[in-house]
């Protein structure tokens, strides 16, 4: 099984920058592009991920829950996974729209991190899944960490441990830029070091941002170990018929 992973950035598919705002037309447009894909035999085995946009990010902003920074309190935690589930029904509810076997996997309910921050988010779930010749949809959420109550996992990180655990041959994210733009808003075709993008990588321009914006992806696909490449929403086609439009990035 070497299945392909597409990762639809948050501020794709929402308004970011409204709390809780779908962007029916974008979310729409993407699952087109899939549906499209798989009918026509471009991919077959799939696993999608998508980040949290307006609908995780508002209510994790709102608690001062991050990557790294942790909350105790249920009611924050409940707040943050409840808005995803919101989201990822979005998602599912579109690609069955247009016949994509698409099943969720929720992480809070799956994963844990323990005392070192080291993640542990089992993918028997979604090879299961994948075997059985359904689209496992995972997405950015709150995760139980020991010592810390809960933190956020986002979607970058998922995609990694994903591309890790099921062995995935093609890994891409959408983002709303057609790839990692340096300081001449170009596209950078491929960035093999962290160097070679760090003058143009900043934070997402959103302020409910919570994960790291651009720089977090180039660092977590760096470390990858396999070619991914980041690339706008109009590109979602090409990538799952095998290109590798926008940016590639490949770690040394």
């Amino acid at each position: 099984m070497s299945p392909t992973i597409l990762k639809l950035g948050g501020s794709v598919i929402t308004e970011k920058d409204r709390a809780e705002t779908l962007d029916g037309a974008a979310l729409d447009a993407a699952a087109d592009a899939i549906a499209a894909a798989m009918e026509g035999g471009d991919v077959s085995e799939l696993v999608l991920v998508h980040g949290g946009g307006s609908f995780g990010h508002h209510h994790a902003s709102e608690a001062g829950v991050t990557t790294t920074d942790e909350s105790g309190d249920a009611a924050d935690a409940i707040a943050i996974h409840s808005a995803m589930k919101t989201l990822n029904q979005f998602v599912l509810s579109r690609l069955h729209d247009r016949g994509v076997p698409a099943l969720p996997v929720h992480p809070l309910s799956a994963g844990a991190r323990d005392a070192d921050g080291d993640l542990d988010l089992p993918m028997n779930q979604a090879a299961t899944m994948l075997h059985e010749g359904f689209v496992p949809v995972l997405h950015g959420d709150v995760i139980a960490t020991e010592g810390e109550g809960v933190t956020v996992l986002s979607g970058d990180e998922i995609v990694t441990t994903a591309a890790a655990h099921l062995s995935a041959d093609r890994v891409g994210l959408c983002s709303t830029v057609p790839g990692v733009l340096d300081t001449d808003e170009e596209v950078i075709p491929e960035i093999t070091a962290f160097a070679d993008a760090a003058d143009a990588l900043g934070g997402s321009d959103a302020d409910a941002d919570v994960t790291g914006g651009m720089a977090a992806k180039v660092r977590e696909l760096l470390d990858l170990g396999a070619p991914a490449s980041v690339f706008g929403p109009e590109s979602i086609g090409a990538f799952l018929a095998g290109e590798q439009p926008g940016t590639t990035i490949r770690g040394r």
